[in-house]
């Protein structure tokens, strides 16, 4: 591995002691938004770790060669090559900075590129024709480009706010550092987390790293660039981000991190509904559900978010049933398995699919009836979902899932016009458990079904418009939407196509049900009696 090390740049304690001053002076003035608690009292100061000495220290300060560490520049968007050409060709610093670097050192195809450069917000507006600025305390450029947009943020939006006194002690007790690195490392402690402080010049192969960022990817690790309880305290939505980063990539957290999690956890209802749905759809829309609800109900941010479903599971672990093997996670990990950070969804699938699943809660129905609404989402024609159900019953395949599959001592085949008119009603209940998103009264009687449930002080996400939306999608059994394929349109899905959702619903119900199937029959294999049985199973005998 090529590394270089800044030895010669070693401080005095004093000068260290300024640095670390600076530092927090830098973090503060960063972070605090307006609303923000501004007051830091002075605990909170001297809780920070012997890892901001680090930090405020050049010779911890690392720069790699990027086809050392294992960075494949191919997978660089084109629009995101362009722009750092373009910018460095008119002697701009330009960097790809923040997620996209992570990624790419964990050889995973960023979802975005995120741009940072020495030219001025104005600059980088006369450099592209199409080029807008969002944003008012932190404006950034969003660059359209090859029918993709990429975010371009100057460093001069930090430089130009920072107090004069302030700016020329950081001269004075960084003398020895090129303005190149000062610029970076200043911009790298207003970073969330460790592995998200790093910066990548494709062109010349560098990566810089000035929070140990590296070294926490290898080691799988999530950690604030600063004392974790600042941090979340200047900023609780990070708590979301590290909560989705750990979902997505497997990562743990540091003990510090992980305490902090904890302890302030609540602060993100503090969040406006907009935000936190962002933030949900985040976690549940690009194939990491599962691990994102663990997460959640894990640091107790569950009840906040979905506090329907924190009941349904807490209802769950008090009658010593294992949670992952609830319908409602079942549902999620089929969900999973569907999507991925390159083909996600709108919030408009997981809200309907969530919301099919409250209304079995609230009022348990035949397996049945619930394959017949779901093959309807699925083939398109109530035909072909009769026809499936009908194939289902004479097959006798059977599946339990409690509470929301009555249990029945002899499950008897119903007629048509008694299965339809159950359907009806069941969509009818789907459409209605949507207010549990969008109406607080609703929710709270949604929740008295779970009579031993603590009170939550959740919180509801959506609009009436997306409620009406998302209800719309079980409106009728229009039996005139037959499909011509049944792999699903990736494009037409994070469009929002209402008829490419249901059919993404469906099969998602559909396969969670076939999979409890599955299992059913594998426990009901009788066990092998000895080694010579289990050999002639191997060989097909």
């Amino acid at each position: 591995m090529s590394i270089t090390k800044r030895s010669d740049l070693l401080l005095l304690p004093a000068k260290l002691s300024s640095l670390r001053s600076i530092a927090f002076q830098l973090q503060r003035w960063k972070h605090t938004s307006p609303g923000d608690n501004e007051d830091l009292v002075p605990k909170e100061v001297e809780a920070r770790s012997a890892q901001e000495a680090g930090l405020c220290n050049p010779s911890s300060w690392r720069t790699y060669d990027s086809r050392k560490v294992g960075i494949n520049k191919s997978a660089i968007s084109q629009p995101a090559w362009g722009i750092i050409r373009s910018l460095q060709r008119k002697g701009f610093e330009a960097y790809l900075v923040g997620g996209c670097v992570r990624d790419l050192l964990l050889k995973r195809v960023p979802k975005d590129f995120d741009i940072i450069t020495t030219a001025t917000n104005k600059q980088i507006k006369k450099q592209f024709r199409r080029c807008i600025v969002v944003g008012r305390r932190f404006p950034i450029c969003q660059v359209h480009m090859v029918g993709s947009i990429t975010e371009v943020s100057s460093f001069h939006t930090i430089i130009k706010d920072v107090e004069e006194e302030r700016e020329g002690i950081l001269r004075k007790a960084l003398h020895t550092c090129s303005e190149k690195d000062i610029v970076r490392w200043k911009d790298s402690m207003r970073r969330d987390f460790t592995i998200n402080g790093l910066f990548f010049d494709p062109v010349k192969s560098r990566v810089y790293d000035y929070v140990n960022g590296l070294k926490d990817l290898r080691s799988s690790k999530v950690t604030t660039v600063v004392s974790a309880h600042l941090s979340f305290s200047e900023d609780c939505a990070r708590i979301l981000r590290g909560l989705r980063i750990a979902a997505r990539l497997g990562f743990w957290f540091s003990e510090e991190t992980a305490a902090a999690l904890r302890k302030l956890s609540s602060s993100v209802s503090t969040l406006t509904k907009q935000r936190l749905l962002m933030e949900l759809n985040f976690m549940l829309a690009y194939g990491a559900a599962k691990p994102s609800i663990h997460l959640l109900k894990k640091f107790g941010l569950l009840e906040i978010l979905l506090p329907f479903h924190a009941a349904y599971l807490d209802h769950q672990d008090k009658h010593k049933v294992d949670y992952t093997s609830t319908m409602f996670m079942k549902l999620i990990s089929s969900l999973d398995k569907l999507l991925s950070p390159d083909r996600p969804c709108n919030c408009t699938l997981w809200l309907g699919l969530l919301a099919f699943h409250i209304a079995l809660v609230r009022n348990p129905e035949e397996a049945s009836v619930i394959w017949a609404l779901s093959s309807f989402l699925y083939f398109g024609t109530w035909s072909e979902a009769v026809e499936f159900v009908k194939q289902l019953d004479k097959n006798k395949k059977s599946v339990d899932f409690l509470p929301e599959i009555k249990a029945l001592l002899e499950a008897k085949p119903m007629s048509e016009k008694m299965l339809k008119e159950k359907v009806l009603n069941l969509t009818l209940l789907v459409r209605s458990s949507v207010n549990a998103f969008s109406c607080i009264e609703s929710l709270h009687e949604y929740l008295t079904v779970f009579p031993e449930a603590p009170e939550y002080s959740g919180k509801v996400l959506i609009s009436v418009k997306k409620r009406d939306y998302v209800a719309e999608l079980f409106n009728d059994l229009d039996d005139n939407r037959r499909r011509e394929s049944y792999d699903i349109d990736y494009e037409l899905l994070k469009r929002d196509d209402p008829d490419e959702i249901r059919f993404v619903i469906g099969k998602v119900f559909m396969d969670t049900l076939s999979a409890r199937i599955e299992d059913n029959v594998v426990k009901k294999e009788p066990p092998l009696k000895n080694k010579e049985e289990r050999m002639g199973m191997q060989n097909g005998n």
